[in-house]
């Protein structure tokens, strides 16, 4: 099993969701608030006249649990789908290792739950 963590713009949560789903019908996920910048440092805008900086912008860190052979493919999906095609602001994914998951309902190893 693999973690997939990807952090994106608040308003591709659904359509990233439903890429991840309809590429490889995947359909676990956990989403969070969150808040940061990467190079681009935040934002200045104006409001009423006055220039405001918004060093941190509004994000959501979505994370998949992730059999192995669907990794790449979900990985693709989450890319292709929380592209804005703005210059930057559109996010990272990356991959980690998972050791064991159990299933807190039945006590089982999500291997053996996981419908194939």
């Amino acid at each position: 099993m693999m973690k997939v963590e990807a952090v994106v713009v608040r308003d591709r949560v659904e359509t990233v969701m439903e890429a991840v789903e309809a590429a490889t019908g995947h359909v676990g996920v956990t989403v969070v608030e969150a808040v940061g910048h990467g190079k681009e440092k935040g934002i200045t805008h104006e409001y009423r006249g006055r220039v405001f900086e918004s060093r941190f912008l509004p994000k959501a860190l979505m994370t998949f649990v992730v059999r192995d052979e669907i990794v790449e493919g979900a990985m693709a999906a989450i890319v292709d789908a929380a592209r804005t095609g703005h210059a930057n602001g559109d996010g990272i994914c990356w991959v980690s290792p998972v050791g064991t998951v159990i299933h807190n309902r039945t006590g089982r190893q999500l291997e053996e739950v996981e419908v194939v």
